[in-house]
């Protein structure tokens, strides 16, 4: 067998409609579609429109709530944050506080402060202050014999 000898299976490659291009093609002129209308132009964008009829996402019921002023916390684990220390990006012999977490890479953007979840082991003294924590990450870290302060949680919004 030869390379120009390759050819792909019957059937395997099928051409492109070519729409517009005369009425020998069979997609001539109107170019499949049709005569006038809203459809027949560009720009059309009716998706979810029904002619008139009530549309599917208007007819099913709303559920839920957004709460229109909840706060967005950035969340860490603590097991996280003593990794960074083992590590050295984080200093555990002094207060491990906000700005310190997102100097070291640990935290994108504080947000409305920044809450720590307990997954993930302490094995070292750590005083941390932060916006928000969980009961058990507290546990955790003054169990490891260090300190974890939440300050200003009723902070007005």
């Amino acid at each position: 067998m030869k390379l120009h000898e390759l050819s792909d299976n019957p059937g395997a490659t099928k051409k492109r409609k070519r729409v517009g291009r005369g009425p020998g093609s069979g997609m001539g002129k109107t170019a499949g579609r049709g005569i006038k209308g809203q459809k027949s132009r560009s720009g059309v964008a009716i998706n979810g429109y029904e002619g008139g009829q009530m549309p599917l996402y208007q007819r099913l019921p709303k559920r839920g709530f957004n709460k229109p002023n909840r706060k967005a916390f950035a969340v860490i684990n603590l097991g996280l944050i003593q990794k960074f220390v083992d590590a050295g990006k984080l200093d555990g012999g002094q207060a491990i506080t906000e700005d310190a977490l997102i100097e070291s890479g640990l935290v994108r953007r504080k947000r409305d402060g920044i809450r720590v979840l307990a997954k993930g082991d302490v094995t070292s003294a750590l005083n941390i202050e932060v916006t928000g924590a969980s009961k058990s990450a507290v546990a955790a870290v003054e169990k490891a014999g260090g300190s974890l302060k939440v300050t200003n949680t009723t902070a007005a919004a």
